[in-house]
C-alpha cells in the first residue's frame, strides 16, 4: 500500500508547471478581448474575432521595432485595418480603425495605474502547503523616443506568447528554430517553413531586449548591472551566436532562393519569396545587434566615467541633530525661535498651488508610465481574515420587497407598501424606502444595458408622506418596461442611452 506522505511530495508543483501558468496566464487577455466586444455599445462587435487582432497586433510590433525605437501607434492602426477589414467587410472603414484602436488600448491596458496586468496563479511550496502567487506582466509597453514621440514595444512576455513559451532560453530556442526552418525548406514545406522563420525572428528581437535593458539600467546606474563577469559573459555568447547564425541564415537562404527558382508553382515561389524578406530581415537584426554588442564596452566606460566624475553636490548636507536640535536644546524658547523658524521655512519649500497650471496639468496627463523592472520578486501572499457578513437584510427580505415592488400595471403610494411591508418585518419596510429613494433617478441607461425588461420609478406629485418612522414625499411607485426601438406611446416616456422607457 502506498504511503500518503509519499503521494502528497509527487503530487507538489515543479518549476514547469509554474511556468506554463504563467504562460497561460499571458494569454488571458487576448481572451478577455472577445468576452468583452459583446459590451461596446459604439458597434454590433460578435462579427470580429479580438483574439485573433490582438495577436496580428503584436506581431506587428515585434516586426516594426528594433533596437532604439519602437513601432508608431499610428502605422500599427493602419497595419491592423486590412485583417480586421477581412473579418467583416461589410463595415465602414471607420469602425475597423476604432476597433484597430480598441484592441491596442486594452493590450496596453489603458486606464490603469501601471498600465500592467494581475493574474494570481497557485503552487506547493516546500512544506507541502498550496499558496497563491501573484504574477504581473505586460504586453504592450509605451516608451519615451529621444524627439518626444512616444511609441510601442512589445514585452518580453508578449513575445513568448507568439512563440507559445515561457522563461524559454534564447540561445537554445534560436539554433532549434535555425535546424527547423532548414529541414522543413529542404522537404518544401514552405507554408510551415515560413512559422518557423517568424518564430526564428521573434527569438532575435528578444535576444536584443535582454541587450537593451541591461544598457538603460548602466545608464541609470552603473552599479546596478555586473559589468565585471555577467555582461562579458554576454555579450561573448552573443557573438558566438551571431556568428553561428550568419552561418546558418546564409545557408538557409541560398535553400530558399533554390526553392524559389527551381519551382514552377506561382503559390510555392510567392512562400519562397517570403521567406527571403523574413530571413534577410533577421540577418539584418543580427546585424544591428552585433553593433551594440561592440559598442556596450564603450558605452560601460563613458557611463562610468559620468557617474564617477559628476562631483559631489555643490551643497553639503545639514546635521539636523548636531547643528540644529543640540544647539537648539541649549538655548531659551525666544532664541531658539528663530533659527528654527528659519530652517523649517526652507524645509518646507515653496506652497503648492492648488489648482495646477494648463501647461503643468498636460504634461502630467502625457507623461508615459515608469519603465517597469525586468524581475519584480516573489510577492508574499498577505494573511487576511475572513470576511464579515455586511448583508443587512436577508434573501427572504429581499424576495418579499421584491414582490411588494412589482408594480407593472397600476402605481401604488410609498405609505401604503411601507404600512404592507411593516406588517410582516420591520426591516422590509426599510428595504421598501431604500429601494423608493433609488428609484427617484434610476440609472436607466445601466439597466438597458444589462438586459433587464422593467426599472423601478418613483415620481413626486407633491403629496406628503405622512408615516411614522420616514419624513419626506409620498412618491408614487411604477415598474417600468424597456424597450430597445423608441415608439410613439400615449404616457410619459424617458429617453435613455440606447433604447426608451415607456410608462
Amino acid at each position: 500500500m502506498q504511503d500518503d506522505r509519499t503521494g502528497g511530495a509527487d503530487s507538489r508543483v515543479d518549476e514547469g508547471l509554474t511556468r506554463r501558468l504563467k504562460a497561460l496566464a499571458c494569454t488571458a487577455p487576448l481572451h478577455e478581448l472577445d468576452a468583452r466586444k459583446t459590451k461596446l455599445d459604439w458597434a454590433d462587435a460578435r462579427v470580429y474575432q479580438m483574439a485573433e487582432i490582438g495577436l496580428h497586433a503584436i506581431d506587428q510590433v515585434t516586426i516594426a521595432m528594433d533596437f532604439d525605437a519602437g513601432a508608431d501607434h499610428r502605422e500599427i492602426v493602419h497595419r491592423l485595418r486590412p485583417f480586421i477589414a477581412a473579418q467583416a467587410p461589410n463595415r465602414l472603414a471607420e469602425e475597423h480603425e476604432r476597433v484597430a484602436r480598441w484592441v491596442l488600448d486594452n493590450l496596453i491596458n489603458v486606464g490603469t495605474t501601471d498600465r500592467g496586468f494581475h493574474r494570481v496563479y497557485g503552487d506547493v511550496d516546500e512544506r507541502g502547503r498550496y499558496v497563491r502567487r501573484s504574477f504581473d506582466f505586460k504586453l504592450l509597453i509605451e516608451f519615451a523616443g529621444s524627439a518626444g514621440q512616444v511609441y510601442l514595444r512589445s514585452s518580453d512576455e508578449a513575445i513568448n506568447v507568439l512563440v507559445g513559451a515561457l522563461d524559454t532560453d534564447v540561445e537554445s530556442a534560436q539554433i532549434a528554430a535555425e535546424v527547423k526552418l532548414d529541414n522543413l525548406i529542404k522537404r518544401g514545406r514552405l507554408a510551415d517553413a515560413k512559422l518557423a522563420a517568424e518564430q526564428a525572428r521573434y527569438r532575435t528581437v528578444q535576444y536584443g531586449e535582454i541587450l537593451r535593458a541591461k544598457l538603460d539600467a548602466t545608464r541609470r546606474d552603473v552599479r546596478a548591472v555586473d559589468w565585471e563577469q555577467e555582461i562579458p559573459e554576454l555579450i561573448d555568447s552573443a557573438l558566438a551566436h551571431i556568428e553561428t547564425r550568419f552561418r546558418a541564415e546564409n545557408g538557409v537562404l541560398r535553400n530558399i532562393t533554390t526553392a524559389r527558382d527551381e519551382s514552377e508553382d506561382p503559390d510555392h515561389k510567392r512562400r519562397a519569396a517570403e521567406l527571403v524578406e523574413i530571413v534577410a530581415d533577421c540577418i539584418g537584426r543580427h546585424t544591428q545587434l552585433q553593433s551594440r554588442l561592440q559598442a556596450a564596452g564603450a558605452t560601460f566606460r563613458a557611463e562610468q566615467d559620468r557617474q564617477q566624475f559628476s562631483g559631489p553636490p555643490q551643497r553639503a548636507t545639514l546635521d539636523l541633530f548636531g547643528q540644529l536640535l543640540m544647539p537648539s536644546l541649549g538655548l531659551s524658547l525666544h532664541d531658539a525661535v528663530s533659527p528654527t523658524e528659519a530652517y523649517f521655512n526652507a524645509a518646507a519649500g515653496v506652497t503648492v498651488p492648488p489648482v495646477p497650471a494648463l501647461s503643468s496639468l498636460v504634461s502630467l496627463l502625457l507623461r508615459p508610465s515608469a519603465e517597469r523592472e525586468e524581475f519584480v520578486g516573489e510577492v508574499d501572499e498577505p494573511e487576511l481574515l475572513p470576511a464579515e457578513t455586511t448583508d443587512r437584510f436577508t434573501d427572504e427580505q429581499w424576495r418579499y420587497a421584491d414582490e411588494l415592488l412589482d408594480l407593472p400595471d397600476v402605481p401604488r403610494r410609498l405609505s401604503g407598501l411601507l404600512a404592507e411591508a411593516r406588517s410582516v418585518d420591520r426591516d422590509v419596510a426599510r428595504l421598501i424606502a431604500l429601494r423608493a429613494l433609488h428609484a427617484y433617478s434610476p440609472e436607466v441607461g445601466a439597466a438597458y444595458r444589462a438586459g433587464d425588461a422593467g426599472t423601478l420609478l418613483a415620481v413626486d406629485d407633491g403629496t406628503e408622506l405622512d408615516d411614522a418612522e420616514f419624513g419626506g414625499a409620498d412618491l408614487l411607485l411604477i415598474t417600468a418596461g424597456l424597450r430597445s426601438e423608441p415608439e410613439a406611446q400615449p404616457g410619459s416616456t424617458l429617453d435613455a442611452d440606447e433604447g426608451e422607457v415607456a410608462v
